[in-house]
């Protein structure tokens, strides 16, 4: 069965990774320039459309009048160095990658595209490395990006430390969820990580703040296999009507 709505890529030379970037822009059927969409940023973006099914839940939610209008942005990486160097929280391009974020893709979206132009209007996707990314950037810049879908992020004592130390968060809305099979992760490194008790102690710290926040222990572990059953009801989430 066709796609219902559209896919173009977009380039962007960015200088603060110093590399040309791709950005995968799904838009739904009915799109016309003369109404307002919400932007949903995902990165690992090919994995977000093909095995998050993004564009087909697209169509569908869209279809059904079930969320508002939405524009899925898909950003990808070259391999799981490349990912792991731009999304962990000690990696060596992590900060550029959020100045690219915001800086590079934020301005690019806003002049080529019909969106809200607020916080409220952009929301950042991830899962595991991805999520962490999208967490840490919108804690720091909630007028930038307002909304976040987390699935099973990677947590550690320096992730709290930065989400602890904000005094706002009454801008953000954020969903979250781990599988309560992720107590034994291996890494990208090989190394092998209890996701689920820091995921919790994540949670039990952003229940006491004032932000709009769902969370959701999975029956599952580190795969897609469990994010794609859940990522239905995270934009319906953050996008339902």
């Amino acid at each position: 069965m066709g796609r219902k709505g559209s896919m173009k890529e977009y380039t962007i030379n960015s200088d603060y990774l110093n590399e040309e970037m791709t950005l995968k822009v799904y838009t739904p059927e009915n799109f016309s320039p003369l109404y307002k969409y919400h932007f949903c940023i995902m990165q690992d973006g090919n994995d977000y459309f093909q095995m998050g099914r993004a564009a087909t839940l697209s169509d569908q939610l869209h279809g059904d009048e079930e969320i508002e209008n939405t524009i899925f942005i898909g950003i990808h990486y070259r391999d799981k160095y490349d990912r792991q160097d731009k999304y962990h929280p000690n990696g060596k391009q992590q900060g550029d990658y959020v100045n690219f974020l915001i800086r590079e893709v934020v301005p690019f979206l806003d002049e080529e595209l019909p969106g809200y132009c607020t916080g409220s209007g952009r929301t950042l996707v991830g899962d595991s490395l991805a999520g962490t990314l999208a967490l840490m950037t919108s804690v720091k810049f909630p007028n930038t990006f307002g909304n976040v879908i987390m699935q099973s992020p990677y947590v550690d004592e320096h992730v709290l430390e930065v989400v602890e130390s904000v005094n706002d968060f009454s801008q953000l809305t954020v969903y979250h969820t781990i599988g309560t099979e992720e107590s034994d992760v291996e890494t990208t490194d090989g190394a092998r990580k209890n996701f689920l008790q820091p995921n919790r102690d994540l949670h039990e710290f952003l229940t006491d703040q004032s932000l709009g926040y769902t969370y959701y222990e999975l029956e599952g572990d580190h795969t897609w296999g469990t994010w794609q059953k859940d990522f239905k009801r995270a934009l319906l989430t953050i996008f339902g009507k």
